[in-house]
């Protein structure tokens, strides 16, 4: 694994992987964050697959992903460690703030999204955000998300649900619910949020999906957002 950190007792520390194919990246970042009392850089990878052995070597907490790199990118190694470490959290740290790649990473189930014109405070605070089951999403992305759903609610597509008003029927938890999702919030940050079990926020969010015909989480965020619950 390339420039791979020495693995240091920190008890109570995040424990994060920073991912870049660029070392000249990759090294003075991981250098700076673990600079921070409560975060501690145990690897740093150049690509998808030295990410997904870093978490398989664990423990991981946070993994702080660049987009576009080699043997694996960072979209499917997103979805990768969703469905196979669902408790590692994903923040995007990418040059690329454009409607299909930001979609895709918050679709793919990345918790943040920063563009690298990110501060260092901002990216350990999305860090710790996303440590904690929470979501920060740069300032450039919620406008452009914003900007992308009152363009669709101005002019849906036909087989597009976003402009379309929430059905009469939604309950008020659920209406909770999918504002929470438009805010970025995991399974277990809604969890925590609503003092509910995990196993309560997926039937919600299976019987929210069913009533207003929404396909994934990327398409709840859009349509939270058009109906300014988030």
């Amino acid at each position: 694994m390339s420039g791979s950190s020495e693995r240091t007792e920190g008890p109570g520390r995040l424990k994060v992987v920073v991912a870049d194919d660029q070392a000249a990246v990759r090294e003075p970042l991981a250098a700076v964050l673990g600079l921070a009392e409560d975060i501690e850089v145990v690897a740093a990878a150049a690509d998808g697959g030295e990410v997904l052995a870093a978490v398989a070597a664990g423990p991981v907490d946070v993994v702080l992903m660049d987009l576009r790199m080699p043997v694996m990118d960072g979209i499917e190694t997103t979805r990768r460690l969703t469905e196979e470490h669902p408790e590692v959290a994903v923040v995007v740290l990418t040059t690329f703030a454009d409607d299909e790649s930001i979609l895709s990473a918050l679709g793919a189930g990345a918790r943040g999204y920063l563009t690298k014109n990110a501060g260092r405070q901002d990216i350990t605070r999305a860090i710790r955000a996303a440590g904690a089951g929470q979501s920060v999403l740069d300032r450039e992305v919620q406008d452009r998300l914003l900007a992308t759903a009152r363009a669709k609610a101005a002019a849906p597509a036909p087989s597009d649900t976003a402009g379309q008003p929430l059905p009469d029927d939604l309950t008020p938890r659920e209406r909770e619910v999918l504002a929470l999702i438009g805010q970025g919030l995991s399974n277990r940050g809604i969890a925590e949020k609503l003092f509910i079990s995990e196993a309560t926020v997926k039937t919600h969010i299976n019987n929210l999906f069913a009533k207003t015909h929404i396909r994934d989480r990327a398409d709840a965020v859009r349509r939270a957002i058009a109906a300014e619950l988030a």
